[in-house]
């Protein structure tokens, strides 16, 4: 990997992190496209997708630095729904994590879960523009979106997306499902950043990492993570999401045709 596909690779982390479009799907379909999936790479991708997800970490808490701190406030509700959210994703994670890695860590399904995440999204904004009578943010919410942030597993699956949908459908106020859907993710990505940084240091990976280039991308990932975050609050308070939908389609599309179909010749 060199400075400038670093930079690619950080920016597009940043941005589909956070825009219900899939980071992990898009992070493999371009280092395919840049041919960096090779098994003798596979400790420097670990270890470059770990800090740029600690970039896009940075820009949700000084994006939203607010609302973190009223997690610490009390009765403590807010911190007890986000704990309650976190389960699901974190049992998918636990028992799957290997069977997901060994067989969808590559581009030859990521066309099915593109798919299945445009369908929820555009379900989402039917079931948005259809509530005339939004609720607050409730118990039954936040177990919604935990037990749909589980899905957020596979790569091609948009955790953001699948949040967005969990809330949606127990029919709460869209700024407040923007709002939990992010601070969602902060427990998600220090978990996975853990677990990550446990299996490239018992590797003994961490000598031959090039640290300049996984500087590059975390930065990159924080600059686009912090403007994906400031459009997605506006985007699903309006709960606009039929071109995520048309986008994730087209991508389905593109990705079946190069890589499903070869596979299965």
């Amino acid at each position: 990997m060199v400075w400038w596909q670093a930079m690619i690779l950080g920016l597009v982390q940043g941005f589909t992190e956070f825009l219900p479009v899939s980071s992990s799907g898009h992070l493999i379909l371009v280092r395919e496209l840049m041919g960096l999936n090779s098994s003798s790479a596979a400790q420097f991708n670990l270890m470059f997708d770990i800090m740029v997800h600690l970039g896009t970490l940075v820009a949700v808490l000084i994006v939203l630095y607010k609302d973190v701190i009223s997690l610490f406030r009390k009765p403590f509700k807010r911190l007890g729904m986000l704990i309650v959210a976190s389960v699901p994703a974190v049992i998918v994670g636990f028992t799957c994590k290997d069977f997901i890695e060994k067989y969808f860590s590559t581009s030859t399904y990521l066309c099915f879960f593109f798919l299945f995440t445009a369908l929820i999204m555009l379900i989402s904004e039917i079931l948005a523009k259809r509530n005339k009578d939004p609720k607050p943010l409730g118990w039954g919410g936040a177990v919604g979106m935990g037990m749909m942030q589980g899905l957020g597993v596979f790569p091609g699956v948009s955790r953001s997306g699948s949040t967005i949908f969990g809330g949606t459908v127990a029919g709460t106020n869209s700024r407040q499902v923007a709002t939990f859907s992010f601070l969602m993710s902060m427990p998600i990505i220090l978990g996975s950043l853990l677990l990550s940084v446990i299996d490239v240091a018992q590797s003994g990976a961490l000598a031959s990492i090039d640290w300049f280039c996984v500087f590059i991308g975390a930065a990159s990932a924080f600059a686009s993570g912090y403007f994906a975050v400031r459009v997605m609050l506006k985007l699903i308070a309006k709960a606009n999401f039929k071109w995520f939908s048309l986008y994730l389609v087209v991508i389905a599309v593109l990705t079946f045709s190069f890589y499903f179909i070869p596979a299965v010749r």
